[in-house]
């Protein structure tokens, strides 16, 4: 029980601080997202709905299916941010394309940043923040994963 209230701890933390932490780099420090870039973040919002779920949930098995979505979900997040950081690094090309849902007019073109998918805005050790979306998101999924498979045996 304790493994599995701990598993839905992190599967609300993690993808809410690195949503968070991405939120944080655009409005405050202006690091504009590229479409890759806000591919991302959709599952992170999924996990922490799912984590929420588990968490106010009274339900041990509705609770342990949340989880496993929530896992899964930023897993997917991880992926992603894999799949974009080797864009970043070029160690294969992106699949992006530019597309719009709005009015567009020459002046909305002209004031919107041009954000690059294969361009990292910015790095730490040589890390960009899809790199560690990867590494923290693949790390944080596998660490629910494993707090589930141990809440298992401890019933």
């Amino acid at each position: 029980m304790a493994s599995t209230r701990m598993a839905g701890r992190l599967a609300l933390i993690i993808p809410s601080g690195l949503l968070g932490g991405a939120l944080v780099s655009e409005y405050v420090f202006g690091l504009y997202p590229c479409e890759m870039c806000m591919w991302q973040r959709w599952p992170h919002l999924a996990a922490i709905v799912f984590a929420i779920i588990a968490l106010i949930s009274r339900k041990q098995n509705l609770s342990k299916l949340m989880l496993w979505g929530a896992a899964t979900a930023i897993c997917a997040s991880g992926l992603i941010g894999g799949f974009h950081a080797g864009v970043e690094y070029g160690w294969w090309e992106g699949i992006t394309t530019c597309a719009t849902s709005g009015e567009v007019s020459l002046d909305s073109i002209m004031d919107a940043p041009l954000v690059r998918c294969d361009v990292a805005p910015w790095s730490l050790f040589g890390i960009s923040l899809a790199g560690y979306n990867f590494l923290l998101s693949l790390g944080g999924a596998i660490a629910i994963l494993m707090l589930l498979a141990k809440g298992r045996k401890d019933v």
